[in-house]
């Protein structure tokens, strides 16, 4: 008689069926994304009959005019500053408005609501409408470009960094605060020093996103590049378009090496 043994087909616990569920979230996945094509009325018969136009668009998005670059300089310059102003005044700002949005710096439970309430709120704006209200406020250009990434990157940085010090080992801060420290000097000498890697990391982070934001809110009048695309744009000047596009994308990768440099550098 055949003994069966522990390690034996017959006593191998079967594995579950996967496919059934896999089909099921794919067949729901299928039917919102046609459910929300119907509610939207996308048609593509109009890509296939507006092929052509677009055929001759990217026709000249491939031909960039290299002699455009020299009037693009300006503008390239007043995108850079731009981001590196608003990246420093919104960091600035943020990094003590984190240690209040942050249950394990602030015991102060009214304070930190409000705070949290009001970066909710100020995330919430995308940086476009901000862009479109500063305009309205002090007019095109520059200036409100700037003021439009600070209240944008504000809420970014201060979620980021917030989230950061919840999930730092408050032990040193534990110690400071049973030696006799205040909950500040407590939060300046243990954890300021644990989030600075972090606070540096998405300061970075911060300066990158600002240079392709500063490219699409000048599309209300913002300043930068932004004005620069939607005038060529209006006059379907595509092959200055693509030339603004490449500067953009030069700009963004050299920020991403810089910035690779600064992370082995500064963050350990």
């Amino acid at each position: 008689m055949t003994s069966i043994t522990a390690d034996s087909p017959a006593t191998r616990p079967r594995k579950p069926q996967t496919w059934p569920r896999t089909l099921v979230v794919a067949g729901i996945v299928v039917a919102l994304t046609v459910w929300a094509g119907i509610a939207v009325k996308a048609d593509l018969g109009d890509l296939i009959r507006n092929g052509q136009n677009a055929a001759g668009t990217l026709i000249q998005l491939v031909q960039p005019d290299y002699s455009f670059i020299v009037e693009t300089l300006p503008a390239v310059l007043e995108t850079v500053q731009m981001a590196v102003i608003g990246t420093a005044i919104s960091i600035t700002i943020a990094l003590p408005v984190s240690f209040l949005a942050s249950r394990a710096t602030n015991p102060n439970g009214v304070v930190f609501g409000i705070v949290r309430f009001i970066m909710n709120v100020v995330r919430s704006i995308p940086d476009l409408l901000y862009a479109a209200i500063f305009v309205t406020v002090v007019g095109t250009g520059a200036l409100s470009g700037i003021m439009a990434l600070v209240m944008f990157n504000l809420g970014i940085m201060v979620k980021l960094i917030s989230e950061a010090l919840d999930g730092l080992d408050r032990g040193g801060q534990e110690a400071a605060l049973a030696s006799g420290a205040t909950w500040f000097k407590a939060n300046k000498a243990a954890m300021l020093s644990e989030v600075a890697p972090s606070y540096i990391s998405q300061t970075i982070y911060v300066l990158e996103l600002n240079i392709r934001a500063s490219a699409v809110i000048g599309l209300v009048g913002a300043g930068g590049l932004g004005m620069l695309i939607d005038k060529v744009r209006t006059f379907y000047q595509y092959h200055y378009l693509s030339t603004v596009i490449l500067e953009i994308l030069v700009l963004v990768i050299a920020l991403e090496l810089l910035s690779s440099y600064a992370r082995k550098k500064l963050v350990r």
